[in-house]
């Protein structure tokens, strides 16, 4: 076979622009040349077809949402590390290393406050910690000045800010369902360096007015390793550099605000350092512990006052309903004090339990009073019955007291001396010397009794007396002392 347009060497026809020969009548070194030569026209015939005027191959033209999205810088041959170089530098100094401090911008975002522990004094944060700074070693060539975005992976290969959080008791990175880390470079080297963190850090808590009250915590960052002359720290964005939630919400406190601060820190050892502080304010709920603590301890005092209205002839009912508010109120401090931590100081709720206990023991130590006091009374009674009886025997006259008349009561005790007993003259008159000298004594000591004080005197006399006044001051006392708690602590 030979090219079209030429005379064929060997006898034969034109055929379709060829000369068609004689293959059996050729050597075999020309058959096998002409073999090769025959390959090489069917590989040729199967490559793409250039245009003539520009050499380019001939490929079918990419949709529009395909250029939209075309990334050279993403999607580049070769791998990352290479397109980054990150082989021909020592990643393990700082950026610009002996030069001025490099700058590193920070923002937060909060995604939930998931924890307040007031036994512990912490608080438990989940959010999304970012890193800005410029890296000169990972800028790349890029004609469309797109970014590149790795995973964890790379992270471990350059140079990352070394922040840790202060005060903190636990910490880690999420990994489900990989490590929750994202890099991302720009062509000219600066560095976007993402993370999602929970958190457990110290928060000092002031107690002193608990349950109303308001706390303050914060979450500090601040870097291990580089003082402010080689690492300087900032919020990227001032106060916008923390951005919160709208649904973060606690079951025991309202978030009042979240605020940003910083200033540097220092070490005696190791230098200055720049800190920065996520500062938020909790206000807490008073409804739960107005249901729990401080309704029961008001119903326990208002129950201590029945015993008021009840006889005081009832001893088991007054005894038992005294000891019950009191054990009640006892467990109530109880349940109070095992929620909270063991501080060295009074607590609001501390002083509005304790005052209320004693307002139910003093309830119990007034029925105290009054029995005894009844007691004493009716044993003086009991006495003064047996040493001078009631002469009730002596004609056109009325029994006579102390003061020279004679009582109901001492007239009813006769009815044990038989009617018929008539006492003789001279009996008569001995007992009539004898009641008008009692007389004369109790009307003197009546007298000093007056100067002394009539109404204090009254009031032992007649223990019913305790028990009316008690209805009266003790509600009084209770509600003043409510005014002024609840005034001073809320």
């Amino acid at each position: 076979m030979v090219e079209p347009g030429k005379t064929c060497p060997i006898e034969g026809h034109w055929k379709a622009g060829c000369c068609i020969v004689d293959i059996d009548k050729m050597p075999y070194f020309t058959r096998l040349i002409l073999f090769l030569f025959c390959l090489m026209v069917l590989v040729e015939s199967r490559k793409p077809r250039r245009k003539r005027w520009t050499g380019q191959l001939e490929m079918p033209k990419p949709s529009n949402s395909y250029k939209k999205n075309l990334d050279m810088t993403k999607i580049g041959t070769g791998k990352p590390q290479q397109l980054l170089r990150v082989d021909d530098h020592d990643f393990s100094m700082r950026p610009a290393f002996g030069g001025p401090a490099i700058p590193v911008g920070v923002d937060v975002q909060v995604e939930s406050l998931d924890s307040i522990s007031e036994v512990d004094m912490d608080f438990t944060m989940t959010l999304y910690l970012r890193h800005y700074w410029k890296d000169e070693r990972l800028a790349f060539p890029s004609t469309s000045n797109k970014s590149m975005t790795f995973d964890g992976r790379l992270v471990k290969k350059i140079w990352v800010p070394d922040v840790f959080f202060v005060h903190s008791k636990r910490s880690f990175i999420h990994d489900t369902t990989t490590d929750n880390i994202m890099l991302r470079v720009f062509p000219d080297g600066h560095v976007l360096y993402s993370m999602r963190i929970t958190v457990t850090a110290m928060c000092n808590m002031d107690f002193s007015h608990f349950p109303l009250d308001s706390q303050t915590c914060s979450l500090e960052l601040e870097s291990y390793a580089y003082t402010d002359e080689d690492l300087m720290l900032y919020w990227k964005n001032g106060d916008e550099s923390l951005k919160t939630d709208e649904k973060i919400s606690l079951s025991q406190f309202l978030i009042q605000k979240f605020h940003t601060t910083s200033r540097l820190a220092f070490y005696s050892s190791t230098g200055w350092y720049n800190r920065l502080y996520i500062n938020f304010t909790l206000h807490r709920h008073i409804f739960f512990f107005l249901l729990q603590t401080y309704f029961p301890a008001t119903l326990m005092v208002m129950l201590s006052w029945v015993s008021f209205w009840i006889d005081h002839k009832a001893v088991p009912a007054r005894v038992s309903l005294g000891i019950t508010t009191v054990l009640t109120m006892s467990t109530i401090i109880t349940g109070v004090n095992a929620s909270m931590p063991r501080v060295s100081y009074i607590k609001a709720v501390d002083i509005y339990l304790w005052v209320s206990f004693v307002f139910v023991f003093l309830s119990v130590l007034e029925y105290a009073a009054v029995n005894y006091l009844t007691t004493v009374q009716e044993w003086k009674e009991r006495k003064l019955r047996e040493k001078v009886p009631c002469m009730c025997g002596m004609p056109h006259s009325k029994t006579m007291m102390l003061d020279g008349s004679c009582s109901e009561s001492e007239a009813n005790s006769l009815a044990g001396y038989p009617r018929n007993h008539i006492l003789t003259e001279e009996e008569k008159q001995d007992k009539i010397v004898v009641h008008l000298a009692l007389g004369s004594e109790s009307s003197s000591s009546r007298k000093r009794g007056l100067l002394k004080g009539q109404v204090g005197l009254r009031l032992f006399q007649n223990t019913h007396a305790i028990d009316k006044y008690s209805r009266l001051i003790f509600p009084a006392s209770y509600i003043f002392f409510n005014l002024i708690y609840w005034s001073v602590f809320s």
